[in-house]
């Protein structure tokens, strides 16, 4: 598989969504895609998402598809998430109309990313989030703190460690680490591009013997 953690446009225009497809036209696997926050700058986020997936890759938006490579149900759950921030220094639904919008959306989508992995539960023999904003900390240490509420929530990481996943792919730090953990114990990989420094990484699913299970994909 080859998974695309959002930010597919640097300024979220159908001509860039474009230009990715005639990259992605010479792919041999199934691709996946999120969007990122880039992808919405112009508001041209639905015309991004025709243009990919009438070249054949699927973009996720809090839904679900389930494949068989070699045998094995791969179910990949899609969501881009939201910020606020994590445990010890996050928003909270309080105050202004504003500022309860901006939790309330980020609560709605990690509510669907619960709802969505649940629902791949029995249909899959491995189930992957795929993610644009971070669930967890760990992955975006090196970032000003300061800009933490802005690069992920403790929501959808609490909402992938109740439903279950065997591994979490996010973007958007681009100055985070690569590895970290769910609370639960559930292995996360930030592979934005500035992090991992090349095209993509390769993981390799095996057996669920420990956390440091890795799945198939590929970062943006």
């Amino acid at each position: 598989l080859l998974l695309l953690a959002g930010d597919l446009t640097r300024v979220g225009t159908a001509d860039e969504a474009r230009a990715l497809a005639d990259e992605l036209s010479v792919v041999q696997v199934p691709t996946f895609a999120v969007l990122g926050n880039h992808d919405f700058h112009s508001g041209e986020e639905r015309a991004v998402v025709q243009v990919l997936r009438d070249a054949g890759t699927v973009v996720l938006e809090c839904d679900s598809q389930v494949l068989e490579i070699d045998g094995v149900r791969v179910g990949i759950a899609g969501c881009k998430g939201f910020g606020g921030g994590f445990l010890g220094a996050c928003a909270t639904e309080f105050g202004e109309p504003e500022m309860k919008a901006f939790i309330r959306y980020t609560k709605r989508l990690a509510d669907d990313l619960e709802r969505t992995l649940d629902e791949l539960g029995p249909r899959a023999d491995y189930r992957v989030a795929l993610l644009h904003y971070a669930p967890i900390d760990g992955t975006i240490e090196g970032e000003k703190r300061q800009i933490y509420p802005f690069l992920g929530s403790f929501l959808l990481g609490e909402a992938i460690d109740r439903a279950g996943s065997d591994l979490v792919f996010h973007g958007h730090a681009h100055l985070g680490r690569e590895r970290g953990l769910t609370p639960r114990g559930i292995a996360v990989r930030n592979v934005a591009q500035p992090v991992l420094r090349r095209a993509y990484n390769v993981y390799q699913t095996g057996p669920r013997v420990a956390p440091q299970l890795e799945g198939a994909g590929g970062g943006s």
